[in-house]
């Protein structure tokens, strides 16, 4: 199989695995989903209907009266293990508006709605330049508006890193004005008008380039079952959890998950997660209590 599929043009195999896609999350493909969704003609449909049944002969048959392929009764991915977050990922997309309806891979969504987002400004053409820096191991010079000061100020950074905090993007860059490594927010660059060379190292980031394990469970104030539903919503097995984060993003993360506080500030019930660390994670939590490395 492993060979057969290394065999495989990319376009190829990647209309096999939509095959596969839309037989394990919807029980049936033919060739009109085939054609619609990739624009290939009937007979490369066809084509490619036959030799996903010839690498996975067990995973479909043809029903005649419905005149569609179905699942078979001994179906086993080949390309690509099921995966909830994959199938979720797309209708959190399409209701973000960020993917097409029509590029999507589910047939028939379900019924589904987001929490809303605010939506941020990040200028495209701010985004290009800040890649095209990092590429390039360039510095730009930017107008920023940073919250600690009243008024947008020029600064020279050398970016080497994005990031999403949850909420917003970020950059993360060596600040020639502060001369250290921070974040900048990609919305809070309101103007771009140079670029030069750098010779500042991503290497040097040291709060980039190291990684904290946060180990959570339950809030032990919880009832066992309560417990037990939290354990699940976490994928935590014998009660607890492990969450590698970069140290540059460790205030972002707790305060995501809500570990940005005091376990008794808050009901078990609304707090439902706990550092288990120990020391070593609380002296991260303070390093964390106010936001250093941002801009």
């Amino acid at each position: 199989m492993d060979r057969d599929r290394g065999e495989l043009r990319w376009g190829v195999e990647q209309r096999l695995e939509f095959i596969e896609f839309r037989l394990f999350w919807e029980g049936r493909v033919n060739r009109s989903d085939l054609m619609k969704q990739f624009g290939i003609s009937v007979n490369q449909a066809t084509s490619d209907l036959s030799r996903y049944m010839e690498m996975a002969p067990n995973n479909m048959v043809y029903d005649k009266s419905a005149r569609t392929y179905v699942r078979g009764p001994d179906f086993a991915c080949r390309f690509r293990p099921p995966d909830a977050a994959r199938y979720l990922a797309q209708l959190r997309l399409v209701a973000d508006a960020v993917l097409d309806r029509e590029d999507c891979w589910i047939a028939e969504l379900p019924p589904f709605a987001s929490a809303p987002t605010p939506v941020r400004g990040v200028d495209p053409v701010t985004l290009r330049s800040v890649v095209s820096a990092i590429r390039r191991s360039e510095a730009i010079e930017v107008r920023y508006q940073s919250l600690s000061s009243p008024e947008p100020r020029w600064r020279w950074i050398a970016p080497h890193a994005i990031a999403f905090d949850g909420f917003r993007w970020h950059t993360r860059a060596f600040c020639e004005t502060d001369a250290c490594f921070k974040d900048f927010v990609l919305s809070r660059m309101l103007e771009i008008r140079g670029t030069r060379e750098s010779d500042v190292s991503p290497d040097d980031d040291s709060d980039w380039n190291s990684e904290i394990t946060l180990e959570i469970g339950p809030h032990p104030e919880l009832s066992d079952t309560q417990a037990k539903v939290i354990a699940l919503d976490y994928g935590m097995r014998a009660g607890k959890a492990t969450i590698k984060v970069r140290r540059a993003l460790l205030y972002y993360a707790l305060r995501r998950l809500g570990l940005d506080t005091e376990p008794g500030a808050r009901r078990p019930q609304d707090q439902q997660i706990v550092l288990m660390s120990g020391n070593q994670l609380v002296e991260e939590s303070k390093f964390t209590s106010s936001p250093k490395g941002k801009a």
